[in-house]
């Protein structure tokens, strides 16, 4: 895509129209009231997202071919790839827990890769049709819900847990895995959403829907439900148990806080604080800022919206993070089936824990930023 000189945009944070200046490579053009990026200007980076994004894809599918990870204990061992251990899932009554760990790291990033393909093959053929504003939402959609970093680091925090208890071979597609995550995260640093929007929509800039008093006050509203549902459901994820352990025929519940306690009493320190952090202290962080934002945004307290909108792009980016425990819950749970010998279970804080996580995940995306830049004190 060409440089859009005096392009004018309105920011997404914000509400601030800009006029764009012309750009050199690797330059970004920055919002000049709250200083979040419009667009980023890189040579040949329709090429390199397209190569990133179609070598992802192929090495996804290169690790759904070969073993995973493989449990040894006493004897007896049990090996799993991907699409094993969603079924391993699945054949424990857990197909929520599998519907979302299958989503999660295989199936919404595969629609994101071969959607980013499609639309910078568009752009690199100039080849423009009213269907790739279809592609590009679905990108846009799937975006935030691709969790395959967050997976990985999952499977190392678990590759952690499992060494204690037994020996663990790492199969191919591990490292094919790797490879995909890596590719994709290149893929996805390349891809600049701000210029494909300006040319799925006929090079114009598509139009932010005006806030009214109807809007923000719809946007509060729904901001205070999903923050509430969250809270409720806050209390069973972490009283009882994430995960039941079942070692020759004795049950053992973990919470969340016990398997951290766990991990610490292990030796462990530097894993039981990414799981303390990720799962206790940046769910609650989450809740507390958001209805704190929510609650100035409807009284009008904005003193200081630039820290405010701050505060609000941590909450949005760091909240998915969170879904750490439940992969590290569905990926011992896939692994460790050896029968009464020990086998590892979910427990019902699984599906509640993960349903806190995508809730807060949802009130950051209704939340309209916009509405810290503006006096709201009319909004009840």
């Amino acid at each position: 895509m060409a440089n859009p000189h005096g392009l004018k945009v309105s920011c997404r944070d914000c509400g601030k129209e800009s006029c764009l200046p012309t750009l050199k490579h690797k330059q970004k053009a920055v919002c000049p009231r709250c200083g979040h990026t419009l667009l980023t200007y890189r040579h040949n980076e329709t090429q390199i997202t397209m190569a990133m994004a179609s070598s992802a894809v192929v090495l996804l599918i290169l690790s759904l071919q070969f073993d995973f990870l493989t449990f040894k204990l006493n004897g007896q061992h049990h090996s799993v790839d991907l699409w094993s251990a969603l079924a391993v899932l699945v054949q424990n009554d857990y197909l929520s827990l599998a519907i979302v760990t299958g989503l999660a790291t295989v199936i919404l990033p595969a629609v994101l890769l071969i959607g980013i393909f499609w639309l910078m093959w568009a752009r690199l053929t100039h080849h423009y049709a009213p269907y790739l504003r279809r592609i590009y939402n679905t990108v846009m959609l799937a975006l935030p819900w691709c969790m395959a970093e967050i997976f990985l680091v999952g499977i190392l925090v678990s590759l952690i847990k499992i060494t204690t208890l037994a020996e663990v071979e790492i199969g191919p597609s591990f490292y094919t895995y790797i490879g995909f995550t890596l590719t994709m995260s290149i893929a996805l640093f390349y891809f600049d959403a701000s210029q494909t929007a300006y040319w799925v929509h006929g090079k114009k800039v598509p139009k932010q829907k005006a806030i009214t008093p109807v809007v923000a006050s719809k946007s509060i509203q729904r901001t205070w439900a999903l923050l509430f549902t969250a809270t409720i459901l806050y209390i069973p994820a972490n009283t009882l148990p994430i995960m039941n352990t079942n070692i020759f025929g004795k049950n053992e519940p973990n919470t969340i806080i016990g398997g951290v306690i766990s991990l610490w009493e292990m030796g462990s320190y530097p894993i039981a604080l990414v799981i303390l952090v990720a799962s206790v202290v940046v769910p609650v962080a989450k809740i507390f800022i958001l209805a704190w934002l929510n609650f100035i945004v409807q009284t009008g307290m904005l003193d200081n919206p630039k820290v405010l909108t701050q505060y609000y792009r941590l909450v949005e980016w760091i909240g998915r993070w969170s879904m750490i425990d439940v992969f590290v819950v569905a990926m011992l749970v896939a692994l460790i089936q050896l029968g009464n010998t020990l086998s590892i279970y979910p427990g019902p804080a699984a599906m509640a824990f993960c349903a806190v996580v995508f809730i807060t995940m949802i009130a950051a995306m209704t939340f309209d930023a916009r509405l810290i830049w503006q006096n709201r004190k009319s909004v009840v």
